[in-house]
């Protein structure tokens, strides 16, 4: 999907999502990621929600965003607290939702000026099915 939104420059706006591809700026991505305002964490490790683990998160708090987006994928998923724990110790809220209800979130947070992270695991392939 397209996503059609203009915001100031030398910020990061995801322009397009689908399966296997989010589109940041003029980047396409093709593996899972996180993404600021001004920054980009390519090839975040965990390819599916079921990769995910603590230390995935644990690389979110020093990007000092106010809330974190977790993208689950093709469909909502909640990681167990243990996973998040991180972020609450922390102070950084965090809301779950697909990937791509977490694509139009952050860039509807970002424009607005929040201090946002984006986590996003790539939409699955329905045809494929979904783990």
């Amino acid at each position: 999907m397209k996503i059609h939104l203009e915001t100031g420059m030398g910020q990061n706006l995801i322009r397009a999502y689908a399966p296997g591809r989010i589109t940041i700026n003029e980047e396409v991505y093709t593996t899972s990621l996180i993404v600021t305002p001004h920054q980009v964490v390519a090839q975040w490790p965990p390819a599916s929600f079921a990769d995910l683990l603590a230390g995935h998160f644990e690389m979110i708090p020093p990007l000092q965003p106010e809330v974190v987006i977790l993208g689950t994928g093709a469909r909502l998923r909640f990681p167990a607290p243990s996973l998040t724990r991180s972020l609450v110790e922390a102070g950084i809220g965090i809301e779950v939702m697909d990937t791509g209800a977490a694509c139009r979130t952050y860039n509807f947070l970002m424009s607005d000026g929040r201090r946002v992270a984006a986590a996003l695991l790539m939409i699955e392939d329905l045809k494929q099915g979904i783990d």
